[in-house]
């Protein structure tokens, strides 16, 4: 439009005078109408050219306007009539649009969602802090479970005794297979010199033959004090530990419930206009549904304990016999009675270099 004005004014006549010098123009009021006119109407594009150059210039600076590369026409032959082909490039443009709507909208979803489980944690947070600070400090009640709670303190209390004879057994089996090893070293040292020496050949053979068979029992004792050793391990560190989380989410559940419970006290002391009865109601449910999961998870703990107590006797009693009569056989010097006892409680023993892999294992 600009470039129309700007020919327009370029193609005017200017009166020139002799002496040079530009006289009035007395055609100032037809130019303002006719600019006003042009800007109110516009010019055609597809007639029209634009000017490269000034007044007077060449036909090359003339670019038509035809050539500059507008929305795309279909031609139809029937009508003889040309159709702009914007309908693609508009579906197009609204169904982006569309998905990204929808992906905004996805993506307000999903915050609001998380906004309203912080804003729930948070809110639940506080409450059972608050309630743990008021039973610290003698100010708030807590529900009293006296038996479930000495059962408890009984299982934590058992816990850490036999995990001092975890430690212990350990201990012993680490120190045990230190002596087997050295026994075997040795019955090796009295064979190689059994060899080398004539005179002492019987002396020295006997004694290997002895540090062997010491060697083969330690390590028939072996398997059984490891066998103890992972069977306490399972007991203490998985089914005792595994009634200990239960335990732990039964305390949870028993003060988040305190805690709801005192915020409901409070409100029911409180005003009873409509606006604290719609909370009243709110904290009566909420308070509902904390003591559900209370008391399930008191019912989980009291059935977990009676398990754990049954099996403790069970494993411990076939572990206890073990440990004992393997022992017992070992410093007797009764190899029958060792291998009978391995028998009795199945136990196998690796043969020597089972714990290597083969080598298509190593492949």
């Amino acid at each position: 439009m600009t470039d129309s004005i700007m020919s327009k004014a370029a193609t005017m006549e200017i009166p020139i005078n002799s002496n040079g010098d530009t006289g009035t123009l007395p055609e100032d009021d037809s130019l303002e109408q006719d600019l006003q006119q042009v800007m109110v109407s516009g010019p055609n594009l597809n007639e029209t050219s634009i000017v490269s150059g000034g007044y007077g210039g060449t036909a090359e600076g003339i670019i038509p306007t035809s050539s500059i590369k507008g929305p795309a026409v279909h031609y139809n032959a029937e009508f003889n009539k040309r159709i702009p082909v914007t309908g693609i490039g508009s579906n197009m443009h609204h169904s982006s649009s569309n998905s990204s709507m929808m992906a905004e909208e996805a993506t307000r979803g999903v915050a609001v969602e998380k906004l309203e489980t912080v804003k729930k944690w948070g809110l639940n947070t506080y409450k059972c802090t608050k309630q743990m600070i008021s039973e610290r400090f003698g100010r708030g009640s807590r529900t009293v479970d006296l038996e479930l709670e000495a059962q408890i303190e009984v299982l934590r209390d058992t816990k850490r005794k036999y995990e001092n004879v975890l430690r212990l057994a350990r201990a012993l089996t680490n120190h045990f297979y230190n002596m087997v090893q050295t026994q075997h070293a040795l019955g090796d040292t009295f064979a190689d010199l059994s060899q080398k020496s004539p005179e002492l050949r019987d002396e020295f053979g006997y004694n290997a033959e002895t540090q062997k068979l010491l060697c083969k029992n330690g390590e028939t004792l072996l398997g059984a004090i490891n066998f103890f050793v992972s069977s306490i391990n399972t007991l203490v560190n998985k089914t005792m530990e595994d009634t200990l989380m239960t335990i732990k989410m039964y305390e949870n559940a028993r003060l988040e419930f305190d805690a709801y419970r005192s915020d409901l006290e409070e409100l029911s002391m409180g005003p009873r206009d409509a606006a604290a009865m719609a909370r009243i109601d709110a904290a009566q449910q909420q308070y509902q549904v904390q003591k559900d999961k209370y008391e399930r998870l008191r019912s989980d703990v009291i059935i977990k304990l009676k398990f754990l107590e049954e099996n403790k006797v069970k494993v411990m009693h076939k572990q206890l016999l073990l440990f004992h009569n393997a022992i017992s056989a070992y410093f007797a010097g009764n190899q029958q009675q060792l291998e009978q006892t391995l028998k009795q409680f199945n136990i196998k023993l690796r043969p020597p270099g089972a714990d290597k892999p083969s080598w298509l294992e190593e492949q």
